[in-house]
């Protein structure tokens, strides 16, 4: 079979985990290989993302590796067993594989929490809100993209309004809350639509005012999303330069330190309704 041309984020990290399971077990990739009576080159393909591994191949490798840790081997083997044909398949070839690989990787999380400073969560956000958003890029984006890219935003949020929805954690600076993107009406109609997603359980929403004393977390903005064991967590931090899937273990124990000290410093989820409804009735 020949190797996958583009591996999704989560393809990529299953190839991580095995690599990293083999390197604790002292092994090289050659010797793995012979294990399994495959090639090096064959290992480093699956240990990369670009050849597929069965549910045998990864308990044998277990076996051959020593790993005891039965929870995660479980982990593993459901990501290469699972064949959820998901929603943003459709908009492969459309947009870049970067929102393909969030969308999955949101679709299966335990949990997300989230941090913005600038801009109105992307899994809150309405459909004007986010053309404003994504219509200020440079080089301005033609109609055939934009209108797929607001699209796939709004079907993000299903992961929030299913049943049961995912468990959805966000603090947002108050910076997010007052910028106005577009005009007062769509954004009296954003504050409006967190407040409703809010009341609909859908989402935990803390604030951080600008008069907060001790908050130098201004560039704290992250996604953590949660794995079936914490090892399996991911971090997605955007830059220029695009989006990086953080998920070493001392990554994820920074982030994991940087939201408890971000959402200890806003409001609780009472005060910041009642100040995005102050929020509101100043538009």
């Amino acid at each position: 079979m020949a190797p996958r041309s583009r591996p999704t984020a989560r393809q990529v990290r299953l190839g991580t985990e095995l690599r990293r399971m083999r390197e604790a077990a002292g092994l090289k990739a050659r010797e793995a290989a012979e294990l399994l009576s495959s090639t090096s080159a064959q290992m480093s393909q699956v240990e990369a993302g670009l050849a597929g591994a069965s549910e045998e191949r990864v308990r044998r490798l277990a076996a051959h590796y020593a790993c005891a840790d039965d929870a995660l081997i479980d982990a593993l083997v459901a990501m290469v067993t699972d064949r959820t044909q998901g929603w943003w398949e459709e908009f492969q070839g459309l947009l870049p594989p970067v929102f393909s690989d969030v969308a999955e990787l949101e679709h299966h999380a335990t949990f997300l929490h989230e941090v913005v400073i600038t801009h109105v969560p992307g899994l809150l956000q309405t459909p004007d809100y986010a053309r404003a958003v994504f219509g200020y890029m440079v080089p301005q984006l033609p109609e055939s993209e934009l209108t797929p890219r607001v699209q796939h935003r709004m079907n993000r949020r299903a992961v929030i309004e299913r049943d049961p929805p995912v468990p959805y954690r966000t603090v947002v600076h108050e910076a997010a809350l007052r910028i106005r993107v577009a005009d007062r009406k769509v954004m009296l109609a954003q504050l409006q639509e967190i407040m409703g997603e809010m009341e609909r359980g859908h989402a935990t929403v803390r604030v951080i005012p600008f008069d907060t004393d001790g908050f130098a977390g201004a560039s704290a903005a992250m996604m953590h999303l949660g794995g079936p064991l914490p090892r399996l967590d991911t971090v997605l931090r955007d830059s220029p330069n695009g989006t990086a899937f953080l998920d070493a273990e001392s990554q994820l124990d920074r982030f994991r330190t940087l939201f408890r000290k971000v959402e200890e410093a806003a409001l609780d989820p009472a005060q910041s309704r009642d100040f995005i409804h102050r929020l509101a009735k100043e538009l």
